[in-house]
């Protein structure tokens, strides 16, 4: 039997390491006790509904249903929750969202350890209705979001600030991450080149590239190049090349003809 003075936890992921990280580090909490894992949002919503777990460590991103379908689901009867996720895509919903916390993987003892804390305050108060409004909250902002977010979160040298996407000039692909140039700075940010055209105006960034997308209002010169290619001048002197494979865009976003 569950000692009713211990945190019951409930950790939901569908990959291993992620619930295994979690594991490890909740066993440092003498609090805390972890009552089950799930590997997908329909396991998380029936174990929520028969255990009333305390807290749910619970994954964003996971097939069928996500960790918004559980909170949607589960409706005003969701217990305290911590999101975890290795995309940062979430970040701003989730920093708005002040009486929850949000972990971006990979995370620290010392980041895991604070938003414990947060979550014993939150737990020890009874602040379940008040979560609950804000998840849901949360949860209908992100339900209704027609197109990507005019704002990026950077997480920087152990900072995180807010860019506006209007404010880039160009991106790059960078392996694992891609590259936001704006004016003479560059901030890398854990996201694919698929993933971040689904977060800009159509209107105002063309892909000119398959590793490349740029502002169209920093665009200040087309010069043709070999084999149907062009340079694309930016305002600041940058010269990128646009492949013949992309060349259709430009036209077809400033309404103009080839």
């Amino acid at each position: 039997m569950v000692d009713s003075k211990r945190i019951k936890a409930l950790v939901v992921d569908d990959e291993p390491p992620g619930r295994q990280r979690i594991r490890e580090l909740l066993h440092e909490e003498p609090d805390v006790v972890v009552i089950g894992e799930s590997t997908n949002g329909v396991e998380a919503i029936e174990a929520i509904r028969k255990h009333s777990p305390d807290l749910v460590f619970l994954d964003i991103q996971m097939p069928e249903v996500d960790g918004f379908g559980v909170v949607e689901a589960i409706g005003p009867a969701i217990p305290t929750v911590i999101f975890t996720t290795a995309y940062d895509q979430y970040a701003l919903q989730a920093f708005e969202v002040h009486a929850l916390d949000y972990l971006l993987k990979p995370f620290d003892k010392e980041r895991f350890q604070t938003a414990m804390e947060r979550a014993r305050v939150a737990i020890t108060r009874r602040k379940s209705e008040d979560i609950s409004e804000r998840l849901l909250s949360l949860l209908l902002s992100f339900r209704a979001e027609v197109k990507g977010p005019d704002r990026l979160v950077i997480k920087s040298s152990g900072r995180v600030f807010f860019l506006k996407t209007d404010e880039i000039d160009w991106i790059e692909a960078a392996g694992n991450y891609i590259r936001l140039h704006v004016n003479s700075e560059s901030h890398l940010l854990r996201e694919t080149m698929s993933g971040i055209q689904k977060r800009l105006d159509v209107n105002q960034f063309i892909r000119i590239h398959r590793s490349t997308f740029v502002n169209l209002e920093r665009i200040k010169e087309l010069q043709p190049w070999f084999h149907g290619e062009y340079v694309v001048i930016l305002q600041d002197g940058t010269q990128l090349t646009m492949s013949r494979s992309y060349r259709s865009n430009l036209p077809e976003l400033l309404g103009k003809s080839a």
